[in-house]
């Protein structure tokens, strides 16, 4: 993966950078020392490392903009980091420039029942904004599979979603608003605990936008009550096909589960082996929850399972009980994990339509035979939110970049058939260089002028999302 040559220029200056930073953060908030340093050399794409010139981990906003201010007079390049759980090498470094990690900002600022949202500071992890509220029956929605990791300036980030987001949608659906720092150190309030402001969406452009445009620091999220009750039911079947096809049946019958997984034969083994799930031998099988009132949730389901029986599902099991459906889900959750402890993968995330599904997954079928590496499906097949894993090893020679072309063969094929690049990692490094393949030279020069207003001189997250090439003359100008 091609990075950018490191700045001479910044390299030579780095110990008059480090006396300004350590000028305005703690001493325990700046991390110089190289071995130090070699935990932030890159996130969840571990595939790719650079250690950085230096790691900051500030505690509120005030220091993020000192920061900043900093490094922009100093025109050091920042890279922004959650709690580095990106899949797309979101927060990869580059050997000239500072990581500004949000991990110390984990504060619960505000909670508001009547108007149901919650301030956090965004280092704070997706899980535990729900576990400040739910004993009083409220719960965040988007639940990403990293959730007891990541942290919500990631979520904000990429724009992340998980299991639920069919019913409740991603995190976009979910803020409210924002308080964020440009490179220049300009603090900005953005939306907030109303009804949407007037004039230009700008909490929409920030929600995606991948560290481009600034530093989140805080964030307003909606909160929902819990709902009355949930259930899951287990469809089990004998092609991938087949469960896709059940998919869009589901979706095209105007139920609304607020969830739909999907899992073929290596995930769920895998699965199963890690987390004693319970789950049926098959060779694909579907997690379709449904939840309000008893009577809403035998509804729901009683047509759902009658949908399923028309393509003769080897099983079909419907929770009996609330320990039932956490095994259920727990098999879920570990799936990304599950994995990673047999085999080196790289995880994928095109979205496509439902109705493409049974199509997708066969095409997938016939290129993984066709490239010799073995394809573990798991993903959000309610709105078509792919996570294809592609095993490969990383000690042979060559299977890096062998897997890297069949990935750009999946995500190349989501997009013909209507779909895009990502539904919620990002595009990072990862996904970088592919663009093209999604937007026309004038749609990537419409967003790049985006960052131009927010970051002229393009020194935040350099090298990611816009392919090199295509930026070059925007970085080189900066």
């Amino acid at each position: 993966m091609e990075m950018p040559i490191p700045n001479a220029g910044v390299l030579s200056k780095r110990d008059r950078v480090l006396a300004r930073l350590a000028q305005v953060v703690p001493q325990a908030a700046l991390i110089t020392d190289e071995a130090e340093r070699r935990a932030y050399e890159c996130d969840a794409l571990t595939a790719y490392r650079c250690i950085p010139l230096a790691v900051t981990l500030p505690s509120d906003t005030a220091e993020v903009a000192a920061i900043l201010r900093i490094c922009h007079e100093e025109g050091v390049p920042v890279v922004p980091r959650g709690s580095g759980t990106s899949l797309a090498g979101g927060a990869l470094p580059t050997e000239d420039s500072v990581i500004l990690g949000v991990a110390r900002m984990r504060d619960m600022l505000e909670i508001n029942y009547a108007d149901r949202y919650v301030r956090v500071q965004s280092g704070m992890t997706n899980l535990a904004v729900t576990g400040e509220v739910e004993s009083d029956g409220f719960f965040y929605a988007p639940d990403p599979s990293s959730q007891l990791a990541c942290a919500i300036a990631g979520n904000i980030a990429m724009n992340s979603g998980g299991a639920h987001c069919l019913k409740y949608g991603v995190t976009t659906n979910n803020l409210l608003g924002v308080t964020i720092v440009r490179m220049d150190g300009t603090v900005l309030e953005l939306g907030g605990a109303h009804m949407d402001a007037a004039g230009y969406d700008l909490l929409g452009v920030i929600c995606g936008s991948e560290g481009q445009l600034g530093v989140v620091t805080e964030a307003t999220l909606r909160i929902l009550p819990k709902p009355e009750g949930a259930r899951p039911v287990l469809m089990g079947f004998d092609s991938n096909e087949v469960a896709g096809a059940c998919v869009s049946d589901i979706i095209k019958a105007g139920v609304l589960p607020v969830a739909i997984e999907f899992m073929d034969r290596l995930c769920i083994q895998a699965c199963e082996d890690f987390a004693k799930a319970g789950y049926p031998d098959c060779e694909a099988l579907l997690i379709v929850e449904v939840e309000g009132s008893p009577a809403e949730i035998d509804t729901q389901l009683g047509v759902i399972k009658q949908i399923a029986r028309r393509h003769n599902p080897v099983e079909l099991r419907e929770s009996q009980s609330e320990e039932e459906s956490k095994k259920i889900w727990l098999g879920r959750k570990s799936a990304f994990g599950a994995m990673g402890s047999i085999n080196d993968y790289m995880c994928l995330d095109g979205t496509i339509p439902v109705s493409s599904l049974p199509f997708v997954l066969r095409r997938i079928g016939e290129m993984s035979k066709q490239f010799g590496l073995d394809v573990a499906n798991v993903f959000h097949a309610g709105d078509g939110n792919m996570h294809p894993l592609i095993l490969f090893d990383a000690n042979k020679p060559g299977d890096l970049e062998l897997c890297e072309e069949f990935g750009a063969e999946i995500l190349k094929l989501c997009v013909e058939v209507g779909g895009c690049l990502t539904g919620e990692h990002g595009v990072g490094i990862e996904k970088r260089d592919l663009m093209n393949v999604q937007f026309a030279p004038v749609d990537l020069d419409a967003q790049m002028r985006v960052k131009d207003v927010f970051d002229p001189e393009w020194l935040l997250n350099p090298a990611k999302v816009f392919p090199l090439d295509a930026s070059a003359t925007r970085r080189q100008a900066a």
